[in-house]
Order: C-alpha cells, then structure tokens, then sequence
C-alpha cells in the first residue's frame, strides 16, 4: 500500500489507514517501538502493554458497571 510522509507540527508523520492497522493487530493509542534497521522502519508492538490506575478509575461510570450479585449462602470458610 502506498502512502505520503508529510509534515505534522515539526516532525515527519505517516498516517496509518485503518485496515492496515486491523490486519497488523495495532490499536490507536498502542504504546510501539520504532526500530530502524538497514534504511528500513519498523514499527513493533510493545510487549507489556502499562495500564494507569487513575485513568481506568475514571473511566467507570455508570454504563459500564453491573449491579450487586447474590452468590447464595456461604458454603465453607469464606469471609464475611
């Protein structure tokens, strides 16, 4: 697939189209590695992905939790 390096503020940018970003398995906001090797650029995913706590926490909100469950009595020596 062919595409353009233009110019994003101050820096060289290249944008993505979608279905190659899918096929590659990418993410938008995926933490990459850019390696340069032999004139090539290779862009690598990250291998942990890092998670901010503050972040997650924020994102709760009403459509996405779920109500109280009942497991039914206790069955053993769990703790109250």
């Amino acid at each position: 697939m062919e595409t353009v390096i233009r110019k994003w503020g101050n820096s060289p940018a290249l944008r993505l189209p979608t279905a190659v970003l899918k096929e590659a398995g990418y993410q938008l906001e995926q933490k990459v590695n850019l390696v340069v090797s032999r004139g090539r650029i290779i862009i690598q995913p990250l291998k942990q992905i890092e998670y901010d706590l503050d972040t997650l926490v924020n994102g709760i909100h009403e459509g996405n939790t779920h109500d109280e469950v009942n497991f039914g009595q206790p069955v053993g020596n769990e703790a109250l």
